[in-house]
């Protein structure tokens, strides 16, 4: 059942908002698009090589959900190291020394089996044809699904991707090294949509989630860049204002949107004034 939506009336896009979720394992709860997919505001491909976790998604996914086997990442053959915990598994090999100086995380690192897994570059799967977000949480290998995107990356307006302040694991792209990728790709930095934080040992809390300060990973949310008039389209500027709105309650991002849209005549004269009335007041 379609949601109407004030804001995709008054834009009018040609299409669906298309997102890519690559690693849509949903052990971390709902994913950040899902008020535009219950509204049938956007479409989904999904990818999750893990089989059990494919399963879950495929056994509740609607009718603008894909989800797909394949593990993106540079091409060719990796192993995949599965880990004690699920949300641990990664293409990356666990770092025993960052692991033990948090609680509990040596345990749920711990390596229990590995896979061969013959990993695809997200440019090469056909199944995409259109790409305006991109979120990505798979542990490490988000830097590869960057650098191996191709133009699909030029399509898109924002991107969500899971960083590491502290690595986890051996040899993987801290946080620095993705803001220079995406930057180099067009995107500015928006907001951090989630931290972790975990407790230093050898101090111990009952909590093993208790914390104080040290940051470990965020969800970074990354949009291109609504600083330079030409840098995006008019069907970018209008999808780019749909997820402001409605996954980040980004309300000033989206306005700047519609009064570039407006300048250029590609959206009704009144828009910005309709569009405020939009707006929840709070």
């Amino acid at each position: 059942m379609t949601t109407p939506c004030q804001l995709r009336a008054l834009l009018a896009p040609e299409r669906l908002t298309a997102v890519v979720d690559v690693g849509a394992n949903p052990i971390d709860g709902e994913p950040p698009y899902k008020v535009m997919l219950e509204g049938g505001l956007c479409c989904v491909v999904g990818f999750e090589p893990q089989p059990d976790a494919l399963a879950r998604l495929n056994a509740a996914k609607g009718p603008l959900e894909t989800y797909l086997p394949y593990a993106i990442g540079a091409g060719g053959w990796q192993v995949l190291h599965v880990c004690q915990s699920q949300g641990m598994t990664s293409l990356f090999e666990p770092d025993p020394v960052a692991l033990a100086a948090f609680p509990g995380l040596a345990e749920w690192g711990l390596v229990i089996s590995r896979v061969a897994l013959e990993t695809r570059p997200l440019a090469a799967v056909a199944e995409i044809a259109n790409l305006d977000f991109l979120k990505m949480d798979l542990q490490g290998g988000e830097l590869a699904v960057i650098e191996t995107a191709g133009g699909l990356l030029d399509q898109a307006v924002c991107v969500q991707a899971e960083v590491s302040l502290i690595p986890l694991y051996k040899n993987q792209p801290a946080f620095g090294a993705i803001d220079l990728a995406l930057r180099a790709r067009g995107f500015v930095p928006h907001m951090l949509a989630a931290m972790s934080r975990r407790m230093i040992l050898p101090l111990r809390r009952p909590d093993r989630f208790a914390a104080i300060n040290q940051i470990v990973e965020a969800d970074a949310v990354y949009v291109r860049n609504f600083m330079v008039p030409d840098a995006m389209n008019a069907e970018q500027l209008k999808q780019l204002a749909l997820i402001a709105h409605h996954v980040y309650r980004s309300y000033d991002l989206a306005l700047n949107c519609v009064d570039r849209l407006a300048a250029r005549g590609a959206v009704p004269a009144d828009a910005m004034t309709r569009y405020l009335a939009m707006i929840p007041a709070a």
